[in-house]
């Protein structure tokens, strides 16, 4: 598939927050765009930026439902779901039920217009990951009754019929495990820990690790991610393949960089680490190198004085970012 190839694309959770940045670079390209959102955790405000625009239209819908869209689509790019856990241990079953039935029904509207299906799953499959790094080959260590799991196995799940739709409906269908996202738009109180750090740092309030703060994380900026993503909807492989940033860094590292950053002077205090909180995480992508010819562009220092600069210009111009909670 090439950019060519790509006249009309539905983006399912495009007003969320990586949701909407997709949305963005497809307009950028010349593609038309469907937004579906039912903003159970997404916000209009991510699009509206985006309003007006000819080849742009915002559908408000649930995705558990059956979803029609009239005329062409060549691209399903599948997105929703609660994505943080502030958002998934609120809602546990509308989080099974997107990546359940919400799945089938974006698959089923892509095997309708013979459009390519691109599922957004995590890295989250991994669990408390055994192997280090992770690659696309490990089955994963989750706890099928934990907290979490309502959205780990959601996600397992939404891959399994995924692959089933390929194997036996013909669907042409990629999937793209997602690390660890940050950037512009993400929410303050997202409950992850680069939004929770920054928003900390620059309210001057005490930064919050979680235990000790030694399990590691590997972020990626937001405009790596959508590339990679989109490298994966343009080629031809089914996946899975891991789309992050393969630089490793400890939580607690994580914290005192966002402090630096962020010119703050706030304390650094240990809470509880949550049920299940995974040791390590941090992705091989030797895949998505060789197979898409994607890897990370934005060193992550870079990418967090972006993130800060967002979230500081939102303070200044008056929005209340600290308060946009679902």
């Amino acid at each position: 598939m090439r950019w060519d190839d790509i006249g009309h694309a539905v983006v399912t959770g495009g007003a969320g927050f990586l949701g909407s940045h997709l949305c963005e670079r497809l307009l950028e390209r010349g593609v038309s765009v469907i937004c579906m959102d039912n903003f159970l955790t997404g916000s209009p405000g991510n699009v509206a930026h985006l309003i007006g625009c000819p080849e742009f239209r915002v559908i408000e819908c649930d995705l558990t439902q059956f979803v029609h869209v009239p005329g062409e689509v060549d691209l399903v790019l599948h997105l929703a779901s609660a994505a943080s856990p502030v958002d998934y241990l609120k809602l546990p079953v509308e989080t099974l039920k997107v990546g359940g039935l919400g799945t089938l029904h974006a698959l089923g509207l892509a095997r309708e217009k013979r459009a390519r299906f691109v599922l957004a799953s995590t890295s989250e499959v991994y669990g408390d990951p055994l192997r280090h790094p992770q690659r696309e080959d490990y089955w994963g260590n989750v706890n099928p009754v934990g907290p979490r799991s309502v959205y780990d196995e959601a996600k397992r799940y939404a891959e399994a019929l995924t692959t089933a739709y390929r194997n036996s409906r013909g669907v042409t269908s990629g999937i793209v495990r997602i690390f660890n996202t940050y950037g512009p738009r993400i929410r303050p109180y997202d409950g992850r820990a680069v939004p929770t750090f920054i928003r900390q740092a620059l309210a001057g309030e005490p930064i919050t690790v979680a235990g000790d703060g030694s399990q590691t994380r590997s972020i990626c900026y937001v405009d790596d991610t959508v590339s990679g993503i989109l490298a994966l909807a343009l080629s031809d492989l089914p996946g899975p393949v891991n789309i992050g940033n393969p630089h490793e860094v400890t939580v607690l590292e994580l914290a005192e960089t966002i402090r630096e950053l962020a010119g703050s002077r706030s304390m650094i205090t240990f809470v509880e680490r949550p049920v299940d909180d995974p040791s390590m995480r941090c992705p091989d992508t030797t895949l998505a190198r060789e197979r898409l010819g994607w890897e990370p562009a934005v060193p992550t220092e870079d990418g967090l004085r972006r993130t800060i600069a967002w979230f500081t210009a939102e303070l200044a111009g008056g929005d209340r970012v600290g308060t946009s909670v679902p």
